[in-house]
């Protein structure tokens, strides 16, 4: 008999910690079955520690009741789980279930088998250009010398990165090993399995995305950890793929916040990345047209290898981007959605048989207050970020900070009384277009048009025929559509995420205007770009139309480093939910005063007051968060002392629920 530690599917917060019971023959990742509690009642539990020496009264230790599955989870899977916990402040059980998917083995020849109907179409190119084959050979080099590498492919959009994965996909399993390609968008999935059925066959890839049914998600979860697969497409859950002998893990658009999870535990999928592949010494392969600033920052300090594709596969030039001052539209007695030179552009676009596509990220995002005569956002003083309006009070506040401001008469800048909150959504800008182009068809692709799984590939497909000739829609058409008739990219107000209260505004408005304007002009004819602003000058706005990606970042660092946000610190958001408002704010005013407490003689951090969370949907129930600024390299500091406050409120019964999200990519 030897004593070994488990962890249990207890998901109580009361018994998160190991548990040591007696069996024979059983090794780490096996699955086992426990007598559990005062009542003995089982459970399941996956073996942690083999060997272990207890340091209490033997006899109290009982015995594993069985083996349900050997090998159950890999030690790699084990230790990245363990590793999960310190790191995102979560429990241990929240960490395994990522790894975990729920079901029973399907009858012989009953498996489900998701995109089943799915047709190869890939197409491969008599040789790679010169700089795709750079790329490729220094990716190539790392996998042989089977040495832990992390590239960056910035590559501007429509310059063949998806054959430079696919190549590199090739080599991995020529030595042997698996590999994982990730996509930020599960609308994406189905395009990237078509084409890599074509390249690869069929039954060589597996697909992991949530999406899936519970019994498409168990039988491919099955195929992949019996070794059927060698290849796993996926959103970020394809990155807990059971694989093993894990050579390279590729991610698409890796700037994309759904990379980053919103619901506990709220990892960041690259982190999670880059822990499996060091254990396997293998490669990680980002790639995107727009590096976020926390990978480009990599690169400068040697975590990441940068690669580089500056031209576009098909040799036609990056589209031509122009800035329209809607101020100026408004000064001559313009008061549509459309500026005069966008309406004349859609015009011609259709006369001369070409298909547009219309970006108004309006969807999800707070209002703010502008001025129409100059342009000016009222912004916070002390973070930077834009204030929002709250027209339950009547005033202007921070989300980060929590001041508020009264809604000005008049411009701070030019003294202008014509100061309005900002909001046009998608469906204004559809009705819009059916009203001057009646005979024109026109869809609209967000969320609310989506209902069902077939509602994007009836868009989609309406678009790729050229049954629709306009496309109007969020974020969702500026990721990864490929349409070869595509003249025109339409920015109606590229004002709405160039001001939503965050610090990566400005980052995600470059991110995005350049990412949809990648769509244009990916046939054999240069395509056209209008960006709408009141902001014309913003440094985002002017390096996306010169398509100046290191323009932009050298700008945005200069900034990041002097607010002190990311990558020169870690922002770590702590949200207390409660029944009752006031369990939630006394909780968060206790956790900052223990932290102050804790962090006395530290005058590098920042923590800022609990804030009522706006957007939070929680059924009878209300959330308040703080934010903290901790400074790099302590965050495993600051998640102990929060770790260690978690335990007092727990033990203590407070009736409020506390958890982190580190480096959050939203806040309101």
């Amino acid at each position: 008999m030897k004593y070994i530690n488990v962890i249990t599917d207890n998901k109580s917060k009361y018994t998160d910690s190991f548990f040591t019971y007696r069996a024979d023959d059983v090794q780490v990742g096996d699955l086992v079955r426990l007598p559990f509690g005062t009542h003995n009642k089982e459970r399941t539990g996956v073996v942690c520690q083999i060997d272990v020496t207890p340091d209490f009264d033997e006899s109290k230790i009982k015995d594993v009741s069985g083996v349900i599955e050997k090998n159950y989870l890999t030690e790699e899977i084990v230790k990245t789980a363990l590793w999960m916990k310190p790191r995102y402040g979560i429990k241990y059980y929240d960490a395994f279930k990522c790894f975990m998917v729920k079901g029973k083995d399907a009858k012989e020849g009953k498996e489900k088998e998701p995109y089943k109907n799915v047709k190869g179409t890939y197409f491969k190119p008599e040789s790679l250009t010169s700089e795709q084959q750079m790329a490729f050979d220094a990716i190539s080099r790392a996998l042989e010398s089977e040495t832990q590498e992390n590239f960056l492919l910035h590559g501007v959009t429509s310059s063949g990165k998806t054959q430079v994965y696919m190549e590199a996909i090739e080599k991995t399993v020529s030595l042997g090993k698996t590999a994982i390609m990730l996509v930020p968008e599960i609308s994406l999935t189905k395009q990237v399995i078509e084409v890599f059925a074509g390249r690869f066959g069929k039954s060589n890839i597996a697909v992991l995305h949530s999406k899936l049914t519970p019994r498409e998600r168990y039988d491919e979860w099955k195929r992949i950890k019996k070794g059927d697969a060698k290849i796993v497409i996926g959103a970020r859950l394809g990155v807990f793929a059971p694989l093993s002998n894990i050579g390279l893990i590729v991610m698409d658009e890796e700037h994309e916040s759904s990379y980053k999870a919103d619901m506990t535990p709220k990892y960041d999928t690259v982190d999670i990345a880059l822990k499996r592949l060091g254990y396997y010494k293998g490669v990680l392969l980002l790639g995107s047209a727009t590096p976020s600033v926390v990978s480009y920052s990599r690169v400068e300090q040697g975590i990441y290898k940068l690669l580089t594709l500056r031209e576009r596969y098909n040799t036609t030039p990056l589209p031509e981007v122009e800035i329209v001052d809607m101020r100026a539209e408004l000064k001559a007695g313009n008061t549509t959605i459309f500026s005069q030179r966008l309406f004349n552009q859609i015009k011609e676009e259709l006369d001369e048989g070409r298909q547009i596509i219309l970006l108004q990220n309006r969807r999800g995002y707070s209002g703010f207050v502008s001025c129409r005569q100059c342009g000016n956002v009222m912004r916070c003083p002390e973070c930077g970020i834009s204030l929002t309006y709250h027209k339950s009070i009547e005033k202007l506040m921070c989300h980060y900070c929590g001041r508020t401001f009264p809604v000005p008469k008049a411009c701070p800048e030019c003294d202008s009384t014509y100061i309005k909150h900002f909001g046009i959504g998608t469906e204004q800008v559809e009705e819009a277009l059916k009203e001057f182009f009646p005979d024109t068809e026109v869809d609209r692709l967000d969320i609310d048009a989506l209902k069902t799984r077939k509602d994007l590939d009836r868009i989609l497909d309406a678009f790729s025929k050229g049954e629709t000739k306009i496309l109007v829609g969020t974020q969702l058409v500026a990721k990864g559509l490929d349409f070869k008739n595509v003249g025109l990219v339409g920015v109606i107000a590229a004002d709405v995420t160039l001001n939503i209260p965050d610090y990566r505004s400005a980052e995600r408005t470059f991110q995005l205007i350049t990412q949809a304007a990648g769509r244009a002009g990916r046939g054999d004819r240069r395509g056209k770009v209008i960006i709408q602003t009141y902001e014309p000058d913003n440094y985002s706005l002017v390096a996306a139309a010169s398509h100046d990606y290191e323009k932009f970042y050298k700008q945005e660092i200069k900034l990041r480093r002097f607010m002190d946000y990311p990558p020169f610190t870690d922002l770590i958001m702590v949200n207390f939910t409660a029944e009752e408002e006031t369990l939630a704010i006394a909780a968060g005013e206790r956790c900052k005063r223990y932290m102050e407490n804790a962090l006395a003689g530290d005058n590098n951090y920042k923590i800022l007051a609990p804030q009522y969370s706006q957007n939070f949907k929680g059924k009878d129930a209300v959330r308040f968060y703080l934010l903290i600024k901790c400074p790099k390299g302590e965050r495993n500091k600051y998640v102990y002392y929060l770790e260690n406050f978690s335990k007092i409120l727990i033990n203590e019964k407070v009736e409020c629920n506390m958890d982190l999200d580190i480096n959050p990519y939203s806040t309101y």
